[in-house]
């Protein structure tokens, strides 16, 4: 891991040369932000995980307890995050309703040379794990989890799913609810937005509610399976 700083108040937790990167910024995460609630920690305002990193802000003129956050991580370390399960005691399962309408589902199909109900089988017979989030509140990049494999009939067409590319032009409004992948990731709109990724279905999901507690219903580790309607 390396320590880069972002300020006086904020640190960034680099984890790029590790085995299995997104693994070992989630474990931190969830360390850190333990750590904070229980008061080990103190001053730390917001703790947000990436794929290979993961940013502590400290409460701004607060300074931050860097040394602290190295103590915590150490202690974090034994549980070898390279093999661990990841996944945080309130981040759910989640299953997503998909309608596989979407605009780019046959050209998906084609892209790949397969048939279109081959990339919705791949893609529904796939447990996707939040890998981290960003775009747009509730938006979740969902990758395939390498720890539970997808019907070994399916796992050519999956890895053919994920080294598609964005779309060559992007659309100027995604609909809210698309169901969509590019890229090595999956992801569901969260709301109505612009967008360059390839769009398999709709799904009627609310990801983002500002009066839920918490708004958004992905979070980092958490595992989604795809459901055909």
């Amino acid at each position: 891991m390396r320590e880069l700083p972002a300020g006086i108040d904020a640190v960034l937790l680099d984890f790029a040369d590790a085995e299995a990167p997104w693994r070992h910024a989630l474990l931190a995460a969830d360390a850190v932000r333990a750590a904070a609630a229980d008061g080990v920690l103190t001053g730390v305002l917001d703790v947000v995980p990436t794929a290979e990193t993961v940013l502590v802000q400290g409460t701004p003129g607060a300074g931050l307890d860097r040394l602290g956050i190295r103590r915590v991580l150490r202690a974090a370390g034994s549980a070898r995050p390279d093999t661990a399960d990841v996944t945080a005691p309130t981040a759910p399962s989640i299953t997503v309703d998909v309608r596989y309408d979407g605009a780019d589902l046959a050209d998906v199909a084609a892209a790949i040379g397969v048939d279109p109900e081959q990339v919705v089988a791949a893609h529904t017979d796939t447990v996707w794990r939040v890998q981290f989030m960003g775009f747009a509140p509730g938006f979740g990049y969902l990758v395939p989890d390498s720890s539970r494999s997808p019907d070994a009939a399916h796992g050519p067409t999956l890895d053919a799913l994920c080294g598609l590319g964005r779309r060559a032009e992007s659309r100027s409004s995604v609909p809210a609810g698309s169901v969509a992948i590019a890229a090595g990731y999956s992801a569901v709109y969260p709301r109505s937005s612009p967008g360059g990724w390839n769009l398999l279905g709709t799904s009627g999901i609310d990801l983002w509610d500002v009066d839920r507690t918490p708004p958004a219903v992905l979070a980092p580790g958490a595992t989604v399976r795809f459901r055909a309607t």
